[in-house]
């Protein structure tokens, strides 16, 4: 019975473990991208305008 416990639990913490890493390299990913386009279009400003 601990066995099961004890299997459960370490896949239960594998598990969240993974995901908090997928999680975190998603959100470094989507800020690097929102300030690469960001910059982007503070250059281009002078084009957009009238």
């Amino acid at each position: 019975m601990n066995e099961k416990i004890y299997k459960t639990m370490s896949c239960a913490g594998v598990t969240s473990l993974v995901l908090g890493i997928v999680v975190m390299v998603t959100s470094i990913v989507s800020g690097v991208m929102l300030i690469i386009n960001g910059t982007r279009l503070l250059k281009k400003r002078s084009e957009i305008t009238f």
